[in-house]
């Protein structure tokens, strides 16, 4: 597909205009020639379907059935594109190994490397930079590619748990979108697929699982020297380890060389300072219990951890009996999560409930030894208390050092 050609003469709709929909437009008045854009903000019931061709849907709206009338930006590019890319999702670790991804490529490859989609700008603002030998390292959300028909040369599905309920209501639809990044692929094509991954359920959903399905273990043999805190990244570092090395022939002691210079991505285990003798980390990207729990056993002399957020439904059974077992921290608890979570625990010292985050910051200042350290890693989102993820990073620091 050449996205021009495709799109050039046709009637097009833009629905939503945040980020992607601006991008989706300015695309649009650069490259194409359409017979007629329109821009759209309101809900499906509004619009007219027999008026367009095309309408180029951003990610964030829900929509759960399908039409073949609406597109996306990830559908357009995939379609153009396919062969260069290597996409990359996941419940978790999506930003930190795409971006170990790109920065590997770069050093070992010889070829120019875009990082671009989940993680940065909108893909189609690449689209004049994009050459024959170019690699794209394209970040994918569940939203991203969901109702997506084209899949990626390379994938790599690195985990699947419990997340966006309040978006795709069921299980199943979340691990559906998960699955558009391998179920299009074809029989050259890589896959490289997280043991805790249901790969039965993979199989189903795929027109043909790829000759180079190569599934990567949580512990993994090779361990290498990483900046980045957590044992996940090594995880994460494996399957960087073995797309550069399997796929691009990059010399393995480079590429090594390369993973450790890698430095932790704002708001993940992200290190803010020290305050009164604690040491303070910031990990708002934590959506889920497994994540507060993986932030616990990566930082040392941690005592106290900050947990609670939106409450969008999905089980806390794995970090209440974490909790219950593992009684040396101090968990302090805020918003709807928090007092799920706090309910569910028996009443212990150790267990804080209040109201939000500066509070809980404050208590943690209380509380927290000289020479120990404390983590915010809330295990929720940040919707309904702060815009996104990265304003709740920011809002934290500046209560540790305000």
């Amino acid at each position: 597909m050449d996205i021009v050609k495709y799109l050039n003469g046709k009637r097009l709709l833009i629905w939503g205009y945040g980020r992607e929909g601006k991008s989706t437009e300015a695309f649009i008045n650069r490259y194409c020639s359409p017979a007629s854009v329109e821009v759209y903000e309101g809900k499906i019931d509004g619009i007219d379907e027999a008026r367009y061709d095309l309408i180029l849907k951003s990610p964030g709206i829900p929509m759960l059935q399908y039409n073949p009338k609406y597109t996306s930006q990830t559908e357009l590019f995939l379609g153009q594109f396919r062969e260069q890319v290597i996409g990359v999702t996941g419940t978790k670790g999506k930003s930190t190994t795409s971006t170990m991804l790109y920065h590997v490529l770069k050093k070992c490859t010889g070829h120019p490397v875009l990082l671009l989609g989940n993680i940065g700008k909108p893909c189609l603002d690449y689209y004049g930079e994009i050459t024959a030998d170019t690699i794209v390292v394209f970040e994918l959300s569940c939203h991203q590619l969901y109702h997506t028909k084209v899949s990626p040369h390379v994938a790599v599905l690195l985990n699947i748990f419990e997340e966006h309920l309040d978006y795709y209501k069921t299980m199943e639809r979340y691990m559906s979108a998960k699955y558009a990044i391998a179920k299009y692929q074809e029989a050259n094509d890589y896959l490289y697929c997280g043991a805790g991954v249901p790969l039965a359920e993979l199989g189903t959903a795929c027109v043909s699982v790829p000759a180079g399905l190569t599934v990567i273990s949580p512990v993994t043999e090779r361990k290498y020297d990483l900046k980045i805190l957590g044992e996940q990244n090594q995880y994460n570092a494996e399957f960087v380890y073995r797309i550069a090395t399997e796929v691009y022939g990059c010399e393995p002691e480079a590429v090594k060389a390369a993973l450790g210079e890698i430095d932790n991505l704002p708001h993940r285990l992200e290190y803010i300072g020290e305050k009164d003798g604690v040491r303070y980390f910031d990990d708002s990207i934590s959506t889920i219990p497994e994540a507060a729990i993986c932030a616990l056993k990566a930082i040392r002399d941690v005592q106290t951890i900050l947990i609670g957020g939106m409450d969008r439904g999905i089980d806390y059974s794995v970090l209440v009996a974490f909790i219950e077992v593992h009684t040396e921290y101090t968990y302090i608890f805020m918003y709807d999560t928090g007092k799920r979570i706090y309910g569910a625990l028996k009443p212990g010292e150790n267990r804080i409930l209040v109201e939000d985050l500066e509070a809980a910051v404050a208590v943690a200042k209380q509380v927290t030894a000289q020479g120990r350290a404390c983590v915010m890693s809330p295990a929720a989102p940040s919707y309904g208390y702060f815009k996104n993820f990265e304003e709740r990073g920011e809002r934290f620091k500046e209560y540790v050092m305000g």
